[in-house]
């Protein structure tokens, strides 16, 4: 298979960071998680990047049980690739956020690569006269988040999902992720290729800024040469920039309402197809083609969806 100017598009389709009130876009229940990637895969997202939510009041659920009706419906009706999220929130403690790749054991589950602050309290200012449920201005107006992951987490993620053939989107906030994944790779607990997602414009991570999207991807270069697939994410306004930047220099992208709620300057995004098609006009206008999910699966040498278990 030809594999050459092909584009994984992930997207990411409700996330734990954006609250409910935020956007009435945003997808909580079940089915509406449900028809979020399904459309985006219709529109031509090869990865759906999966977290679940309480659908009472969209507060993230990392309980396997809120993953199933997910998982089994879009499962029967598309081919993507299925991503299970072990970020969860960064609330939650770490054998919380592995319960449902531990259970379902999918093809890809997301592995974050570093113990970092995270800093969400900038937009309570901005949405708090909105917000709805005393939940989302707890969480959000939280100025003590530390994002747990330490080598022991991280090992412990990597052996125990590992063991069932699941392999890992791994999540490199900063430059300092990278080296703690060599460190991994060095000491083969991890075989490429390594598919590296490197987050920019978070607060707590490194920035959005051109330069720092070209230092962290010199340094996966050096660190990993062949043997890696680099993709981004940039947060809010900043999401289809890098998404181009990145796909002019032969990487992968992700887009979704996990990681900006919004289409255009004061206009927010009413489906995540809708942002998977933003990035499919610029890869195709970039000469590129945007990958199926089976050219996915070669790329990132998959087990295949035959082999999960849901």
């Amino acid at each position: 298979m030809d594999l050459k100017g092909k584009v994984v598009i992930t997207c990411a389709v409700t996330g734990a960071i954006h609250t409910p009130s935020m956007s009435p876009y945003l997808p909580v229940s079940a089915q509406e998680i449900v028809d979020a990637a399904l459309g985006a895969a219709e529109a031509g997202a090869a990865v759906i990047h999966l977290h679940a939510r309480n659908g009472e009041d969209g507060r993230p659920d990392q309980s396997p049980e809120a993953f199933a009706p997910i998982l089994s419906v879009i499962k029967q009706q598309t081919k993507a690739v299925l991503n299970i999220t072990t970020g969860g929130a960064p609330t939650m403690s770490v054998a919380e956020r592995m319960r449902p790749a531990q259970h379902y054991q999918p093809e890809l589950a997301s592995l974050n690569m570093g113990t970092m602050n995270f800093g969400l309290f900038p937009m309570l200012n901005r949405y708090e006269a909105a917000l709805k449920h005393q939940w989302e201005r707890d969480y959000l107006g939280n100025k003590d988040i530390v994002f747990r992951n330490t080598f022991g987490d991280v090992e412990h993620m990597m052996t125990t999902l590992g063991a069932g053939g699941t392999k890992f989107e791994f999540e490199c906030y900063d430059t300092s992720h990278l080296y703690n994944l060599k460190y991994f790779f060095d000491r083969d607990l991890v075989a490429g290729p390594l598919f590296i997602q490197t987050v920019f414009g978070l607060m707590g991570g490194i920035g959005p800024h051109p330069d720092d999207v070209m230092h962290m991807k010199r340094t996966a270069d050096r660190l990993f040469g062949e043997n890696y697939r680099w993709s981004v994410l940039g947060a809010g306004r900043n999401q289809l920039n890098i998404a181009a930047m990145a796909a002019a220099m032969g990487g992968n992208v992700r887009v979704g309402l996990e990681d900006n709620l919004w289409a255009g300057r004061g206009r927010l995004a009413e489906t995540n197809a809708q942002q998977v098609c933003s990035a499919r006009q610029i890869i195709e206008g970039l000469g590129l083609e945007v990958a199926t999910p089976m050219e996915a699966r070669e790329m990132l040498a998959l087990k295949g969806g035959d082999r999960v278990n849901f």
